[in-house]
C-alpha cells in the first residue's frame, strides 16, 4: 500500500483515482502529476515501485498546497473574512449557506436539523 504525504492510498485502484485521496488534489492535477512524473495512470497503485512513488512525491511537494497546509490555509482565509466582518465572514461565523443560496427551504446542511417552534400548529 504507498503511502503518500502520510496518506495511504488504496492499493486495488488506478493511481489516477488513488492520488485524489490527498487533500487538494481531484482528477485533473492527478493526470498532471502522473504525465508529469511520466506514470501510465490506469496502473494500479499496488505496481508503482519506490523509485515511481518518490518521483510522485516530489512533483506533489515542489507544486502543489495539500493536505495540512491546504487546510491551515483555508481556515485562516475564513479566519481572516470573519475578523474583518465580511458579509462572507458573517455566514459562516452563523453556519449560513455563504454563497447566495436561498435559506427559506433548503440548507439543512447549513443550519442542522429542523427545531420546532412552539404553539406553531394550526
Amino acid at each position: 500500500m504507498p503511502r503518500i504525504l502520510g496518506i495511504d492510498l488504496p492499493k486495488e485502484k488506478t493511481i489516477e483515482i488513488s492520488l485524489t485521496y490527498l487533500h487538494g488534489i481531484g482528477r485533473t492535477r492527478s493526470n498532471k502529476i502522473l504525465s508529469t512524473a511520466g506514470i501510465e495512470p490506469t496502473r494500479r497503485a499496488k505496481d508503482l515501485t519506490e523509485d515511481e512513488v518518490s518521483r510522485i512525491v516530489a512533483i506533489i511537494q515542489k507544486d502543489y498546497r495539500v493536505e495540512g497546509d491546504l487546510r491551515r490555509e483555508v481556515s485562516q482565509n475564513i479566519k481572516r473574512l470573519m475578523d474583518i466582518g465580511t458579509y462572507r465572514g458573517m455566514r459562516h461565523k452563523r453556519g449560513l449557506p455563504a454563497r447566495g443560496q436561498r435559506t427559506k427551504t433548503n440548507a439543512r446542511t447549513r443550519k442542522g436539523p429542523r427545531r420546532n417552534v412552539a404553539g406553531r400548529k394550526k
